[in-house]
């Protein structure tokens, strides 16, 4: 069965002032609707392919044809992605996380705003395009970045880092450059106002 591009759970303007509309317009529908088109086609016909889920199929890229792997890495890795970071913001969200996710960051990171800090730097410090994440491995939270359309799923040897993703931030100039122009940083900070924390709290209870 096709992949399909997932709607928005949110108006497109809905994440205003932190992210405009037409930003979100662009970046669902014509971004990450162009990872599904292309994986879909990448994987036509290939029907063990076709039959996993793409976090699955991300997962094991050895599993995949060497011809179309790196069709499959940057397009699957972009559907998985952004199919994830959607879920993430929310409108009339931000704050602070709680419970028992709020427990792990102040153990692993010392507080809250020091994983903040340790996010940013991530996104800033990746050169071009890519992610910065924070993920569950081995139990633990951490900070980690990848390139590209990569995800920490692909593990160490494709990715450079492991773990399963619980928040993730996009520094693909697509994500910020109408609004934010060369801006990272100020856009990295608007981020935190638009987090869904509980729908990362559900990741980081499921991954532990």
């Amino acid at each position: 069965m096709a992949y399909v591009l997932p709607p928005l759970p949110y108006p497109k303007d809905a994440l205003e002032p932190s992210i405009d509309a037409l930003t979100m317009e662009i970046h669902h529908d014509k971004h990450h609707g162009a990872y599904v088109t292309n994986v879909n086609k990448a994987i036509a016909g290939k029907a063990d392919l076709e039959a996993k889920t793409v976090e699955h199929l991300i997962s094991n890229l050895d599993a995949v044809p060497a011809d179309i792997r790196g069709p499959v890495r940057n397009n699957g890795g972009g559907h998985a992605n952004h199919s994830m970071f959607w879920k993430l913001l929310g409108p009339k969200a931000g704050g602070a996380p709680t419970g028992a996710l709020a427990g792990a960051i102040t153990s692993t990171f010392g507080s809250f705003d020091a994983l903040k800090e340790k996010i940013e730097a991530a996104g800033m410090g990746r050169f071009g395009s890519g992610w910065a994440w924070l993920v569950v491995n081995g139990g633990k939270l951490e900070v980690v970045s990848t390139a590209n359309q990569d995800s920490p799923l692909m593990g160490k040897a494709v990715a450079g880092c492991e773990g399963t993703p619980i928040f993730g931030v996009d520094v693909w100039e697509h994500a910020y450059y109408l609004k934010y122009q060369n801006r990272r940083a100020d856009y990295l900070k608007a981020v935190w106002h638009a987090v869904n924390w509980d729908a990362v709290a559900s990741l980081y209870a499921a991954a532990t």
